[in-house]
This record gives C-alpha cells, sequence and structure tokens, in this order.
C-alpha cells in the first residue's frame, strides 16, 4: 500500500521543514510513502475564504486517483488514539488498499468538492493547530504507527 499526504501550502519555517523530512525519511522503511505539496494559491489576499477552499481544492483532487482511500484531516473528523490509528492504517492495508491518500487542507480548511470525494474524516485533536504543524504531528503519528504495528518501542502506551 502506498501512503500519501497531501498538503496545502508550502512550510517557510526550515526547522518544521527539516523535521517533517526526518519523518519522511523515517516513513520510508515501513511503506511507499509521497508527501505532496499544493502549491500557495497567488493572489490570495484577494480572494475569499470560500474561494481559496475552493481553488486549493481544485489543486487537491487534480492530484487525487481513481480507487483513492482518502482521508481528511479536519476539526470535525474522529479522534483515535495512536493504537487506534495504527489499527485503522492495518485494516487498510488488509482490505488491498493500493493507495491511502491523507490530505490537509489550507488555513480555511477543505472545499465541499473535496469533502464530497473523501472517504472518512480525521481529526488530531479538539485542540486547533496551524496548517504547516499539522503535517509535522501527521507524520510523527503515522510514523509511530508503523512502529506500533511492528512492535518497535517507539511507542510506549
Amino acid at each position: 500500500m502506498k501512503i500519501v499526504l497531501i498538503v496545502v501550502g508550502k512550510t517557510t519555517d526550515k526547522r518544521l521543514v527539516d523535521l517533517c523530512q526526518e519523518y519522511v525519511d523515517r516513513l520510508s522503511h515501513y511503506a511507499p510513502f509521497e508527501l505532496k505539496v499544493v502549491p500557495d494559491l497567488k493572489n490570495a489576499k484577494s480572494l475569499s475564504e470560500e474561494q481559496q477552499k475552493v481553488a486549493e481544492g481544485e489543486a487537491v483532487l487534480k492530484l487525487l486517483q481513481r480507487g483513492d482511500q482518502v482521508v481528511l484531516l479536519d476539526e470535525h473528523g474522529k479522534e483515535q488514539t495512536s493504537p487506534q490509528f495504527a489499527a485503522s492504517l492495518q485494516k487498510a492495508m488488509n482490505a488491498g488498499t493500493q493507495r491511502l491518500v491523507f490530505v490537509v487542507g489550507g488555513p480555511y480548511g477543505h472545499s465541499q468538492d473535496v469533502f464530497d470525494r473523501g472517504n472518512s474524516l480525521m481529526s488530531l485533536s479538539k485542540l486547533t493547530f496551524s496548517h504547516q504543524m499539522v503535517r509535522l504531528f501527521f507524520l510523527e503519528q503515522l510514523y509511530r504507527a508503523f512502529t506500533i504495528l511492528r512492535g518497535e518501542p517507539y511507542h510506549h502506551a
């Protein structure tokens, strides 16, 4: 199973970029993984929040393939413990999922078209994080899930 993380907007903080890359490198030992960044919108300041979501959504939808299992990271999604998240990954692998795609939207969230395409919603917390920080937190949790599945000591429950 290939795992893809689609994120809207590039991270400008080099420290976050380096930390994200560390987890991307670690994940490559467990599964084929790809991080896709939807470029920042040009003239975003001249667009309404809804127009930004629609434009970002169109770019996200172009990166999806037929048959993708799409999980949207969203504040209204289902919260899980790390072991529950690991179990959901295992379930997707057991089901023969070819591509499991997680999507982190822009600062205003996902467009309706992206919500319509998503198969499920997942929340990392009831707290609100910047869309740049969420990618780091998610990558760490994805790595943690694989170590749980392999019985490795990274996760101490």
